[in-house]
């Protein structure tokens, strides 16, 4: 995969997770600020718990650090899957942020 590959892949992941969080405040009691800075998304939750999304372009993957530790995440020509195969990227996410709100949050399907 090329650079170009890749962030145009990615993109649409930091994407998607930001159209996520609109639709979850829109239809849920959560409050998810999610604050985006180039290549980052840092995602805050009403207790003031965090999950930060990152590329790493030069590795062609996307990191997640939640408070259970940290992911990382390769394109396996179908879909971002952990590399130590803890599984998919928004079934993970949607694990994570569930976990960290207290609520059920799904950011499958977007």
């Amino acid at each position: 995969m090329t650079d170009t590959e890749f962030m145009n892949l990615a993109e649409r992941v930091l994407k998607a997770v930001e159209l996520a969080c609109d639709r979850i405040n829109d239809n849920t009691s959560a409050d998810i600020d999610n604050q985006r800075t180039g290549g980052m998304i840092t995602l805050v939750f009403a207790n003031r718990s965090q999950i930060v999304i990152n590329l790493q372009k030069p590795l062609h993957e996307i990191w997640l650090a939640a408070k259970c530790g940290g992911f990382h995440y390769q394109f396996d020509g179908t879909q971002w899957s952990d590399t130590k195969g803890q599984g998919e990227f928004f079934a993970s996410l949607s694990g994570y942020a569930s976990e960290q709100s207290g609520l059920p949050l799904s950011f499958v399907g977007v």
